[in-house]
């Protein structure tokens, strides 16, 4: 079955069709590791776990490279301010690569909680300066760079066309545009591709222009083309890096090998909280571990990511995070009561599900209607393993670990619950069933309802 996917390069839908025939290349922009990664943040590493998982589901092996920025992402898109791995680092008292260390690992964390698989290759910046500076260095051989007092930057005018992926009228914007802060600049819209470092810079490298350290942009057309080759298969990020990181890797490497460095480009959309942005300002920013503090597997943020198209923006609710929950928990039951079930159901049938759970995925990442697909499966009356097989199947694309059942989370109940529960526990052995019934309306009223099971005393709050 053939598969289709949105190419923000050309605006359309297309069939997808590697450059090798079982192997297909990806290039994913990872997280620049100066703090804390948001759900939003993790929403478009679901995106690329769900492409993995699909590519994967349709008989292809993977080659994907993932980065870790930890030099050189400056505060602002437009070449202005410090390098935020040192501005993370001032604020929280620590060296460079010690933040770099800490929230590295943090990242981790969160995607083995969200079950996202770690791409085949990982690599960081810092271990790769010098295949970006043989970059930079091969772009000013060929003309398209030149050096300021400042920097090296990257001469857009050299190019025949940009920008080519977000398709913005730089004519247009002109008249409006900032005073830079290089005036050495040619145009506003020339990019650094190596800076040039003052002497108290922490982060620093040798180079033929001095101590200087490498612009964001150049790093991922350094280690996609070393490890992916000039041309690739698919680069996919939020769509957040189009009009700058992205078109810039382009520009880079149109200038380099003459060619665009991958034949798709897929980006996810944003998530909005109760409607509107994620901000400090708005105490809104929330991490993975936010949720578990409030009870929740964060594999029903996953399942919640699926509510939506990847390309359309997502609402995160708390309702919603709830509603997603109670989901996991029913898809999970209702593969165990396929699981159990001694029903048969007929091969055409278990075909007819699978392609069109397929034909799903294979339209741009469908999954709300792959999920719709999954949720009939579930539904179904006749109880049967050979629909637990296929929900399994189905599982390889969702990651929602349905095999494993739900688990229980420890809540924290007040000193004066639980004080209240050790004397209604007395209260029975004493066979005061009077006061037992008193305690647990007592209990009730605080929000709190008690339930006697043959594996002791269940507590949990209205």
């Amino acid at each position: 079955m053939d598969i289709y996917f949105y190419n923000t390069l050309t605006k359309t839908k297309e069939k997808f069709q590697p450059i090798d025939e079982k192997e297909v290349k990806i290039y994913s922009c990872g997280p620049t590791v100066y703090k804390d990664a948001t759900i939003g943040n993790m929403r478009t590493n679901l995106f690329q776990d769900v492409l993995r998982r699909t590519l994967r589901y349709n008989g292809y092996t993977l080659k994907h490279v993932m980065n870790i920025t930890d030099v050189g992402h400056l505060v602002s898109d437009g070449d202005e301010g410090e390098d935020k791995m040192l501005k993370s680092a001032r604020e929280e008292h620590k060296l460079p690569m010690e933040i770099a260390k800490h929230y590295t690992k943090l990242f981790f964390q969160d995607l083995e909680a969200l079950n996202i698989e770690t791409p085949e290759i990982v690599c960081k910046a810092t271990d790769h300066i010098k295949d970006m500076l043989t970059y930079v260095e091969a772009l000013v051989e060929k003309g398209y760079a030149y050096e300021t007092s400042t920097a090296i930057y990257f001469d857009i005018s050299k190019l025949e066309q940009y920008p080519i992926l977000s398709n913005v009228n730089l004519e247009e914007q002109k008249a409006g545009a900032r005073i830079d802060v290089d005036q050495e600049k040619r145009s506003p819209y020339d990019f650094a591709l190596w800076i040039k470092a003052p002497e108290n810079h922490l982060m620093k490298w040798d180079s033929p222009w001095g101590p200087s350290y490498p612009g964001w942009h150049i790093e991922c057309s350094a280690m996609g083309q070393k490890y992916l080759g000039e041309q690739f298969d698919i680069h996919t990020g939020g769509i957040d890096l189009i009009p700058t990181h992205h078109e810039n890797e382009i520009a880079q490497s149109k200038g380099k090998c003459g060619k665009v460095p991958a034949k798709f480009w897929m980006h996810g959309e944003y998530l909005l909280i109760e409607g509107g942005k994620m901000s400090k300002s708005l105490g809104n920013v929330y991490l993975i571990k936010d949720l578990v503090e409030k009870g929740y597997d964060p594999l029903a943020y996953r399942l919640l990511s699926y509510a939506s198209h990847y390309r359309n923006k997502l609402n995160f609710t708390w309702d919603g995070m709830e509603v997603a929950s109670k989901s996991l928990g029913r898809l999970k039951k209702g593969y165990q009561l396929h699981w159990e079930g001694k029903g048969d159901v007929e091969d055409k049938v278990i075909t007819y599900w699978e392609e069109r759970f397929r034909k799903a995925i294979n339209d741009d990442l469908n999954m709300p209607a792959a999920m719709g697909v999954v949720w009939e499966v579930v539904r179904q009356e006749k109880k049967s393993p050979k629909l637990a097989n296929l929900l399994a199947k189905f599982d390889t694309v969702l990651g929602l670990k349905i095999e494993q059942p739900i688990e229980k989370q420890q809540e924290e109940i007040p000193q004066e619950i639980l004080d209240l529960i050790e004397e209604r526990k007395q209260a029975r052995v004493n066979k005061d069933w009077e006061k037992s019934d008193s305690l647990r309306n007592l209990i009730q009223s605080k929000g709190y309802e008690v339930k006697d099971t043959k594996e002791g005393v269940e507590i949990r709050k209205i």
